[in-house]
Order: structure tokens, then C-alpha cells, then sequence
């Protein structure tokens, strides 16, 4: 697994209007959150129309318009974002780039790929216990709940 800047940037943008929904504030323009996140603009406005065509975040028109957080953090975990903007958390080579046809056929004998698969189930499990309202809390609460000791 690699997290992508595009993944990171999501989880920052969702996260700031997750804050901006919890401080009752209204909905925010794309270039108005590149700039206050120091974030490229280009990768701003794409990132947002992914997680609005995803349901995340709603776009509002007109002059009070931008984009504000669809649901409410708690229910949006880090898994909902990053398949939002990725499509995907967790890229299995031999699924995606088959480096030899026989054997990374669907019917073929790998005893690989179920190691990638089991993988892949931990990985999005553990996203998907992790909230945007989670990552609202301080870094050493935030550390203790993701710890892995704990799960």
C-alpha cells in the first residue's frame, strides 16, 4: 500500500470542512480551502468534485456558494475518503499490473494472492474504524486510538 498525495490532500480537505461543519460555519470555496490549507488549487477543485460525485460533499451555487461536508464526521471514515479519491485503498500488483498472464490468471494456483487479499480485508477494516470526526481530536488521542496495541 502507498499513500498517494492525492490520498493525503483528500483527507486533508474532507477534514477541514469536516472542522468548518462542526463549527457551524458555511460552505467554502475551492480556491478560498487551497489557499488556507496551502494546498495546489488544480488538486483542490479536482479533489472536491470526486468526494461531491461520491457523496461527501455538497457544492453550493451562487454567491454564499462552495462545498461543505454532506454527512456529519462521524459518519465518514478515512476508507470513504480515500475511495473517493482513489478509487481504492489498496492496489493488488498482481490484480492490476499481471506481470505474467499464467500466473496471475483469476483461475491460476498463486499462493500469493490470498496473503494481498488478507491484506488489503486488515487494511480497509482498520480505515474504515477510523472517522473524520476521529482525526478531529488532538494527535496523542488521535495516536492512541489508531494504536495498534489497542485493536
Amino acid at each position: 500500500m502507498r499513500v498517494t498525495t492525492w490520498t493525503e490532500y483528500s483527507l486533508i480537505i474532507s477534514l477541514h470542512l469536516a472542522k468548518r461543519r462542526r463549527e457551524g460555519a458555511g460552505a467554502i470555496a475551492a480556491r478560498e480551502l487551497a489557499e488556507v490549507e496551502r494546498l495546489p488549487g488544480d488538486y483542490a477543485e479536482q479533489i472536491l468534485l470526486r468526494l461531491r460525485r461520491s457523496g461527501l460533499v455538497e457544492a453550493l451555487r451562487g454567491a454564499k456558494g462552495g462545498y461543505l461536508l454532506a454527512r456529519d464526521p462521524e459518519d465518514i471514515s478515512v476508507h470513504d475518503v480515500m475511495t473517493a479519491a482513489e478509487h481504492q485503498t489498496f492496489e493488488l500488483n498482481c490484480d492490476t499490473h499481471t506481470i505474467d498472464s499464467h500466473r496471475c490468471a483469476p483461475g491460476a494456483n498463486c499462493s500469493i494472492r490470498p496473503m494481498w487479499h488478507a491484506l488489503q480485508q486488515r487494511i480497509d477494516g482498520f480505515l474504515q474504524g477510523v472517522s473524520l470526526a476521529d482525526l478531529m481530536l488532538d494527535e496523542p488521542q488521535v495516536r492512541d486510538l489508531v494504536s495498534l496495541d489497542r485493536a
